[in-house]
């Protein structure tokens, strides 16, 4: 026995920022960045905190399955960068709400973190550790992108998206893919201040090829997806939706005509919140649920893919 959602949450940050505020003090416009990636604005943190965003998701997500932050048995957390080193988010958020459990674990998996979570629950509910838990995924892009680079800062933005499950028989199946490699997308860290080490001479801003990151993102998409789909059983047609990784709408729509499917089972939410990392897809999928668009039976595959390079997908049944 696995499990199945049970209630969903997300919360994005107060301040908006839209392409024509970028292009105020970056050489871009509006229609360079919307034609290119389908991004209109983009929510970024200036007050609040990670655990902030963390925290609203969550307790909507457990108010949204009718169930007590008592009732938790675990709770993951992704993030790629925290308030903190250390303590972890989850820690801290399991303080926050006050729960009593102590399975708490963060995980950096980029942008399929949410689905690497979703699996980590799954071994957890098959060993018997577990009635309830609870994934959240929060970010905090604003705070990694350099903001004088145009090609990068007008992809991201901040939020976070959170997923309460429960013992169930909804979560069928996952697949993933790890590269290894770092070259095209990754962030380094401070040097530190160490008297006895070689400093690299790095700003720890994000550092992205966006053309390589582009064709690997087209590429493994299809390639997870129809690789599921064939070790399930299913037909392109079957599910009722693809939430894909909310990165760039081309890439989407690349995979959405390579499947023949129709655009309704393809959701977008990227021309409002940007890449969020982790979080676009735990965000999209409490965006669909609210708008009373997941009916119970449904079949929905999730894929993301980052930094790593890597990839996840899988398939739930609502």
């Amino acid at each position: 026995m696995s499990f199945h959602i049970i209630g969903t949450g997300s919360c994005h940050p107060e301040k908006r920022i839209t392409n024509d505020q970028l292009a105020e003090f970056l050489d871009t416009s509006d229609e360079w960045i919307s034609t290119r990636t389908g991004i209109k604005e983009r929510r970024v943190l200036t007050n609040e905190k990670v655990l902030d965003l963390a925290y609203e998701a969550s307790l909507a997500a457990l108010e949204n399955a009718g169930v007590g932050a008592e009732e938790l048995d675990f709770i993951i957390f992704t993030t790629m960068l925290g308030d903190f080193i250390t303590p972890s988010m989850s820690c801290l958020l399991s303080k926050r709400l006050g729960t009593v459990c102590t399975r708490v674990l963060d995980m950096n998996m980029a942008c399929p973190g949410f689905i690497y979570a979703l699996d980590v629950a799954d071994s957890m509910f098959k060993a018997g550790k577990a009635e309830k838990g609870l994934v959240v995924s929060a970010e905090a892009m604003s705070r990694i992108v350099d903001w004088t680079d145009r090609s990068t800062c007008v992809l991201f933005g901040d939020g976070a998206g959170a997923a309460v499950l429960a013992k169930g028989d909804g979560f069928k199946d996952a697949i993933f893919t790890v590269d290894g490699g770092y070259e095209n997308l990754y962030v380094p860290i401070w040097d530190g201040n160490s008297p006895y080490a070689a400093p690299a001479g790095q700003k720890a801003f994000l550092k992205m090829n966006g053309q390589e990151v582009y064709i690997f993102a087209v590429s493994s998409i299809m390639q997870q997806i129809t690789a599921i789909l064939e070790k399930n059983g299913m037909t392109a047609d079957e599910p009722s939706f693809y939430i894909l990784h909310q990165a760039n709408i081309r890439i989407i729509e690349s995979a959405r005509k390579k499947l023949n499917q129709p655009v309704d089972k393809f959701p977008v939410n990227l021309d409002r919140y940007g890449n969020t990392s982790s979080a676009t897809v735990p965000m999209l999928l409490d965006e669909l649920n609210r708008q009373g668009r997941l009916k119970k039976g449904d079949k929905l595959v999730l894929c993301g893919f980052g930094a790593g390079l890597i990839t996840g997908t899988c398939i739930l049944e609502w």
